[in-house]
């Protein structure tokens, strides 16, 4: 919902950080919810408010001057760059292009120290877990043990992450997602409402997990999954797939404070539209408006080098000098025609052999 209305325009707070929330769709204006409970809490607790929430940044012309939910949209996504006093949460991204967060991120390429990390007053966060820059935390997730998330990821309401999970940059749990112990979501996972991920399981880069799917198994990157047990449907969207080819592995580990967004030329715009034009007069006066509230300022990948082909071929391996078991052989044969499927595999790969006959169920 958008539109003026009579709410109050910005969340006031004499010794807050001004905030700013790029994108003005569903995730950010659940995150402005959660701001004001997280400053409701302070008030509650005695404690000065944290921040002081300036608006909505977005790329959509039809919002300037408009208000999302009370709280005013300022302008356009670049704006942040002109408020430098101001932390910034970067709020967008859907099913339909779950890398417009990374985009936006590295076309605004600010300091890390830049961005805020927001937890709702309701979630649990163990001592021994950690939450990155940019990353925001909806009401009533837990974070049981040792549980480590990166930059700019998006926990939605309800999502429980336990003890040794590892979530990297850029990835999404839509509500009511649980993780076994010790998974790993790499790079941009979008992670569908309801999903259960089974403890020790890889969830690849840019992949989608469909709502309600029960992952029993590794997923490969740029992949979608779907059903219970869950199996490929198909390979993932264009965005994701070009996201995955031009952005840099995540070497640093997840959840650690001092990682740094990467820095380049991308595209982004408010709840995955694409960026519009530079709006000029608009952009600045709103900027001017917004500095006069707040009272008053790319790194190269690294290449790993190739390393050099041996010179030496690799000797052919000798022959065997026993004649072969040809009833052996047969034996064996007999036995794998007498195993039946009993299903679609979950998991492809080779498989050990057991050395046991198989009956029907």
């Amino acid at each position: 919902m958008s539109g003026a209305g009579s709410g109050p325009r910005a969340e006031a707070g004499p010794a807050g950080t001004p905030l700013l929330i790029v994108g003005a769709g569903g995730f950010a204006r659940e995150t402005a919810q959660a701001v004001r409970d997280v400053l409701a809490a302070d008030r509650a607790a005695g404690r000065p408010e944290r921040w002081r929430l300036l608006g909505h940044l977005d790329d959509n012309p039809a919002l300037r001057g408009s208000e999302v939910d009370g709280v005013p949209v300022l302008g356009g996504c670049d704006l942040a760059r002109e408020l430098p006093d101001a932390q910034v949460l970067v709020c967008v991204g859907s099913p339909a292009d779950y890398a417009v967060r990374a985009r936006l991120v590295r076309r605004l390429d600010l300091p890390e120290r830049r961005y805020a990390t927001l937890v709702h007053p309701t979630a649990v966060v163990s001592d021994s877990s950690s939450v990155g820059p940019g990353s925001v935390l909806l009401a009533h997730c837990v974070l049981t043990a040792a549980v480590r998330v990166g930059a700019h990821v998006a926990v939605m309401p309800q999502v429980v992450l336990t003890h040794d999970d590892d979530v990297a940059d850029f990835v999404t749990l839509a509500a009511g997602v649980r993780l076994g112990g010790g998974t790993r979501l790499e790079r941009g996972a979008y992670i569908g409402s309801g999903a259960l991920i089974r403890q020790h399981t890889v969830i690849g880069a840019w992949s989608l997990v469909g709502l309600g799917s029960a992952v029993l198994g590794d997923v490969p990157p740029g992949e979608v999954w779907v059903g219970s047990p869950a199996r490929r449907l198909r390979a993932a969207g264009p965005e994701a797939l070009r996201e995955s080819r031009t952005a840099p592995a995540d070497t640093t580990g997840a959840g650690r404070r001092s990682r740094r967004p990467e820095a380049g030329a991308g595209a982004g715009a408010g709840e995955g539209q694409r960026p519009a034009p530079d709006h000029g007069r608009a952009d600045e006066a709103a900027g001017a408006g917004a500095r006069r509230a707040l009272g008053r300022g790319a790194e190269t990948p690294a290449t790993t080098p190739t390393p050099a082909p041996s010179r030496a071929p690799a000797p052919a391996p000798a022959p065997s000098r026993e004649p072969a078991d040809h009833a052996h052989q047969a034996h064996h044969a007999d036995h794998a025609a007498s195993i039946r499927p009993i299903g679609p595999a979950i998991t492809t790969g080779p498989q050990p052999a057991t050395g046991m006959r198989t009956r029907p169920l």
